[in-house]
């Protein structure tokens, strides 16, 4: 139909499907024609990568096609750039088209689809070549930025049912494909499989297919639309209904017509961002509490009485005396601005005073955040308009559950927000009281954004303020039995969930890989563990029932006995499970007192850290060999205490659910939860894309073939003044030049340790393939292998240990320069069990004994030179040698080797990174082992086989060889 107008008017008129076809073809000419003259000018570099060339490979992928080689990467620009035209006016169309009265959503599209375009000119023009970290930073927005985009154009879709069939399709294989060419990467990148990246690139160029079809089904809407000064049909008007209209229109009883039936509104956006971000805090400040705590029985060897300090988390049970429940409900958000403590502890030096702030700040937010459930009261977070509307079917009870269900939501999400904070920084929370600006702390800005959240919640009544709580008639169940399982919840989320690589230290048994890894599976925990609040609130009494209930606990079993993918797979379903459970216990918990309920939860949380903290440090406390190396115990008491919540919540719950109408505001306010768990999940991803292991890494003198190896206790990455170490012990490594280093007292995934992954950050900054050894199930204090070069095995092993700790290995082959080497990392146990290191010294030393190849041995033995077990460890059952015998002065930390070619040894101090030094030896891989070796000096020696000159004299930063003050040297 063509456009009236009045006469004169000067008219150009470009029709949308001229538009939408033009931008299919050029984008098609650039893909396409980078890839023929690829093909034909440098095929076999085109499909060369780090690992195999043809025929191993015989596909190139998109980025080699289009980013590497000349001309077909200016092919690839010149129509990339001639794409941008139609693209630009695709989304101007597709805006006018989509845009009605009061809706934010076509706005929101619209940027989106600018944002991708200038994205993607981002990566065409800064190619990995030029700049590899903005290429990437390029690439990984166009990607994050293709969902809402996606999912935006299905919703804002014309009622044409040919064009929303063919955008499911291609949206559904886009999305589809993306399982495949991350399984296939893994396969090629991680596990080196030949003729993986091939298939890799297929499902690579398959995205262009689906990301350009589907903008080319626009084609289908633009036919009776044209670039002209109106709408010549009127859809800009609303007279055409868009699929997003007629779905609303159906389901405008149900859920989803409550969340997409209202305009977007950024007032409560910027509410719910406020609320999560309180949520942050709180759960910033509880998983600090542990790592502050242990800082001081780390250094007294035993209880020091620091400990006391975890008890600040009951500060609930005072809510038991009545005024002192009605000034905290009054008074919840002075109590929110007094959680600020705890990011502001950082200024704090001295560390028992920062631990003093630390628990006054967990101790009021405990306070605050029982208040601010248990006051969840009718006037909550309202609609006025809604009121007007819903008031002959909105109960009291229903906006008491609206509150709450934003409390709730806020609480759960800000565990999730943690554990995504931590994944992007590395493993710690930036703005723990053990970060600061010189280690990655991030602790000012922090602050600043928590004191702008309390005030934005603060003013709003009754977001964080309270007033006389409301309890509708109706059964309760016990209270205490509601306290225990808030309280199993709040303990399984903080020692499973709040780092996102916890579990998979659980399940992880070495080299070659045969489980999830860190990066970048750990995504998968956080998307588990959103999916199942949201299957919370949405299916309360199938989250709350028994059948739910045994999913979890056979999670927790499977989570517990077995290891790789499948015991993987159980901790995602009890993730799961512990995150949908929580708005069903929390929801009837608010109906008793919250001291009996959240008062009793936080003393359950402390006997439960209590109990998981001895299992593994029963060597160190009072009747600890009576709960020694039993963790099952630990999960099937959690899962009692889950259970008892559960059974309670049945009787409270189903009483309560009963008297509510579950309308609008309900699901309205739900909503923006969604869109944070949604922009959450993004920024998972994002972050996985950028952290993904490049297992590209070379050693410091490969051209002379030298291994530099190193053993350390790194003091569980936490300095001698209660500062995160990680930083300080990478600096130290890397210019010690290391290629091999083990790590002993490593294992910090517990509470106490703050549940963190120190060994994947360390390896992450240096380059570097890590094994982290024995898990937190089994029991040790953690032995790690870093590694410049492949680890093609490894092996764990947990030594005899019948009366004192258990002592953890790690037996390794690695290849260097194309012969197998064995290394194993060791820590014996303590001097105060001897029987134990008598076992442990024969037990290794068969294991080193058995081993037909080159050897090196980084360990803590515990034993003095030339004498007792020592000489079982240098021996002829061993086959082992002493790096250097003569070296008298050492107790605890030792190399051995065999069937190598010493050159160096040196011992570098420790600054105040930790209580030991760091060891290093140097071997020349690919020499036969030197017989009649001599102490010669340095100049003696090739530059490439030297220690680094740094260490020298007073050294940097306090790190300086001593002892002996200077390398040795053997030839």
């Amino acid at each position: 139909m063509a456009p009236k107008f009045r006469d004169g008017d000067a008219v150009v008129t470009i029709n949308g499907k001229w538009v939408s076809n033009a931008h299919t073809l050029f984008a098609a000419l650039a893909f396409l024609g980078a890839l023929l003259v690829g093909l034909q000018l440098h095929y076999h570099k085109i499909v060369q990568n780090e690992y195999y060339g043809y025929p191993e490979e015989w596909f190139p992928s998109v980025s080699a096609t289009i980013g590497d080689r000349y001309p077909e990467r200016s092919v690839f620009q010149v129509f990339i750039a001639i794409t941008s035209g139609p693209r630009f006016a695709l989304v101007f169309l597709w805006y006018i088209m989509t845009a009605r009265p009061n809706s934010t959503l076509p706005k929101i599209v619209a940027g989106t689809g600018v944002f991708r375009t200038l994205t993607c000119g981002g990566w065409t023009y800064v190619t990995s070549t030029d700049d590899h970290d903005w290429h990437d930073i390029f690439m990984i927005s166009y990607l994050v930025a293709t969902l809402p985009w996606t999912l935006g154009c299905l919703a804002l879709s014309p009622a044409n049912r040919r064009a929303v069939k063919y955008r499911k399709i291609f949206a559904g294989l886009f999305f589809g494909s993306l399982v495949p060419l991350i399984y296939y990467f893994i396969q090629h990148k991680v596990h080196k499989v030949a003729g993986a990246y091939t298939k890799y690139a297929f499902f690579e160029w398959a995205l262009i297919f689906f990301d350009v079809g589907f903008d080319a089904i626009t084609a289908l809407d633009f036919e009776a639309f044209e670039l002209v000064v109106r709408d010549v049909k009127g859809v800009s008007r609303g007279q055409l209904k868009t699929s997003a209209d007629k779905v609303i229109e159906k389901e405008k009883d149900k859920p989803i017509g409550y969340t997409f039936g209202y305009g977007f509104s950024w007032s409560a956006a910027f509410d719910t961002a406020a609320d999560i971000y309180n949520g942050f805090v709180f759960w910033s400040n509880l998983t600090s509490l542990g790592v502050l705590v242990w800082y001081f029985p780390l250094w007294y060897m035993g209880i020091s009485g620091y400990e006391v300090a975890i008890l600040c988390t009951t500060s609930p049970l005072i809510m038991a005396i009545p005024s002192v429940r009605s000034l905290a409900v009054r008074n919840a958000h002075i109590l929110h601005f007094l959680t600020l403590v705890g990011p502001l502890a950082f200024v704090v030096q001295n560390p028992a005073y920062r631990l003093f702030a630390v628990g006054f700040s967990v101790s009021m937010g405990c306070l605050a955040w029982s208040a601010a459930f248990y006051s969840a009261r009718a006037q909550g977070v309202r609609i006025e308009s809604e009121i007007d509307r819903h008031a002959a079917t909105f109960s009291r009870e229903s906006y008491q559950a609206i509150r709450l269900d934003s409390r709730i939501a806020s609480f759960a999400i800000g565990l999730i927000a943690s554990s995504v904070a931590k994944f992007a920084f590395q493993t710690n929370n930036p703005i723990w009281p053990i970060m600061n600006a010189e280690n990655g702390g991030w602790n000012k800005f922090g602050l600043f954004i928590a004191v702008l959240a309390v005030v934005r919640s603060s003013r709003r009544s009754g977001c964080v303020s309270g007033g006389e709580y409301y309890s509708p008639p109706g059964k309760k169940g016990s209270a205490i039995l509601n306290g225990l399982g808030v309280g199993g919840v709040i303990f399984g989320m903080h020692s499973l969930l709040s780092d996102s690589s916890t579990m998979i230290s659980w399940v992880w048994e070495g080299f070659p890989i045969r489980g999830p890894i860190q990066v970048p599976h750990g995504t998968l925990t956080i998307f588990v563990m959103s999916t199942g609040l949201i299957f919370g609130f949405q299916y309360p009494r199938l989250a709350g029932s028994w059948t739910a209930f045994s999913i979890g606990s056979l999670g927790a079993a499977v989570l517990t006995c077995y290891s790789h993918w499948f015991g993987f797979y159980g901790g995602l379903a009890l993730a799961f499970y512990l995150m949908a459970v929580t708005p069903v216990l929390f929801s009837s918990a608010v109906h008793h007192s919250p001291a009996s309920t959240f008062g009793v939860a936080f003393l359950v949380w402390v006997f439960m850290t209590l109990f998981h903290v001895w299992v593994v440090a029963y060597a160190f406390v009072p009747g600890g060999p009576l709960v020694r190396e039993r963790t099952d115990w630990v999960m099937t008491v959690l899962m009692l205490c889950v259970g008892a919540g559960v059974f309670s919540a049945a009787v409270t719950n189903s009483s309560s659910l009963k008297k509510q109408v579950v309308g609008p505001s309900r699901h309205r306010q739900r909503a923006y939860y969604l869109y944070a768990l949604g922009l959450l999940q993004l920024l998972t991803v994002a972050v996985a894309y950028l952290r993904f292991p490049t297992n590209d890494y070379v050693p410091h003198h490969k051209d002379d073939k030298v291994v530099t190896a190193g053993i350390w206790t790194v003091h569980f990455a936490l300095d001698n003044d209660m500062w995160s170490s990680e930083q300080r012990i990478i600096n130290l490594l890397r210019e010690a030049e290391l290629d091999v280093v083990g790590l002993l007292e490593s294992d910090t995934q517990r509470i106490i340790m703050g549940n963190r992954d120190s060994t994947m950050l360390i390896a992450e900054e240096l380059g570097m393939y890590v094994d982290y050894g024995p898990g937190p199930n089994k029991h040790t204090w953690g032995a790690a292998l870093l590694s410049k070069f492949p680890i093609l095995n490894s092996t764990h092993h947990l030594l005899p240990s019948p009366v004192g700790e258990l002592a953890p290995a790690i037996h390794a082959t690695l290849d260097m320069y194309g012969e197998m080497v064995d290394v194993v990392v060791f820590h014996s146990g303590q001097e105060e069990d001897p029987e134990d290191r008598r076992l442990q010294t024969e037990y290794l030393s068969k294991l080193m004994g058995s081993s037909p190849r080159p050897l090196i041995l980084l360990s803590y033995l515990v034993t003095r030179p030339l004498e007792g077990n020592y000489n079982t460890y240098v021996s002829d059952l061993s086959g082992m040698k002493d790096i250097d015998f003569t070296d008298w002065d050492r107790w605890c930390e030792y190399i051995l080797y065999k069937k190598l070619k010493r050159t160096g040894y040196a011992r570098i101090s420790r600054s105040t990174i930790t209580d030991t030094e760091l060891q290093v030896g140097k071997f020349v891989i690919g020499q036969p082992e030197g017989e009649n070796e001599m102490r010669v000096p340095e100049e003696m020696v090739p530059e490439g086989l030297r220690f680094p000159a740094l260490f020298r004299g007073e050294g940097v930063r306090g790190h300086q060889y001593h002892v002996f003050e200077e390398p040795r040297y053997w030839q």
